[in-house]
C-alpha cells in the first residue's frame, strides 16, 4: 500500500503529468499565467479541489449508481469550486478578479473529471486523496514556471516586486511585451513539454 500511495502521489507530478503528458488543462494555463500570483492561486485552487473531490468520490463510490455518476461528480466539484471562489472573493479579491471566470471553469476542467473517472471511482480514500494532490500539483508547477517566466521577462517583476534593476533599463534593456500575450504561454508550455519528454525518454532508455 505504501508503494501504491507513493506512486499515486508522484506519478502525476512528472511521468503522467496532466499538462505535459495528458495535455489537459491547457486553456487555463494560457489564460492565467501572465503574472505569477494568479498562476499560483489558480494552481493551488485546482489542487485543493482535485484532492477533496477525489477523496469525496472515493468515499461514496460504492453508493453511486453508474447511470448518474457523472452528475454526482459534477455536483461535488461544483460545490467545492463555489466554496473556493467565495473564499477567494473574501480574502483575495484582487486575484479573484484577475482570475475572473476561470475559477468557475474549474468545474469543467478535464483534469478533475479525468481523475475522478480513472482513479477515484476505483480506489480507496488515501490513494485517491494523494492522486488528487499529485495531479493538482503537477498542473500547478507548470503554471508557476510559465507565470514566473512571463512576468519576469514581460514586466521585470515577480509577485509585483522589481527583480530586474532599474540600471538594466538605463542601459537599454526593455521588457518583452510579447510575454504578456497568450501565444507566448503556448510556446513556453510547448518548450517545457519538449524538454520534459526528452528527459523522461532518456531516463527510461
Amino acid at each position: 500500500m505504501a508503494t501504491n500511495n507513493k506512486e499515486a502521489f508522484l506519478t502525476p507530478l512528472s511521468r503522467n503529468n496532466p499538462i505535459l503528458i495528458q495535455v489537459l488543462g491547457i486553456c487555463s494555463a494560457l489564460a492565467v499565467t501572465a503574472q505569477l500570483e494568479p498562476a499560483i492561486v489558480m494552481g493551488l485552487s485546482v489542487t485543493v479541489i482535485t484532492a477533496f473531490s477525489n477523496a469525496i468520490i472515493s468515499l461514496i463510490r460504492n453508493t453511486i449508481p453508474k447511470r448518474v455518476r457523472i452528475i454526482i461528480q459534477l455536483v461535488v466539484v461544483a460545490t467545492l469550486v463555489t466554496i473556493v471562489s467565495l473564499l477567494l472573493r473574501a480574502f483575495m479579491y484582487d486575484v479573484s478578479v484577475q482570475l475572473s471566470v476561470y475559477i468557475g471553469l474549474i468545474i469543467t476542467n478535464c483534469i478533475l473529471m479525468g481523475r475522478l473517472e480513472a482513479f477515484a471511482m476505483s480506489n480507496k480514500f488515501v490513494p485517491s486523496l494523494l492522486d488528487g494532490i499529485g495531479s493538482g500539483l503537477g498542473y500547478a508547477w507548470i503554471l508557476v514556471v510559465v507565470g514566473a517566466i512571463r512576468e519576469l521577462l514581460g514586466s521585470g517583476t515577480l509577485l509585483g516586486f522589481r527583480i530586474i534593476p532599474q540600471a538594466a533599463y538605463d542601459f537599454g534593456y526593455a521588457d518583452n511585451g510579447m510575454m504578456t500575450m497568450p501565444a507566448m504561454a503556448l510556446i513556453l508550455v510547448g518548450c517545457i513539454v519538449w524538454v520534459h519528454r526528452s528527459i523522461v525518454k532518456d531516463i527510461e532508455d
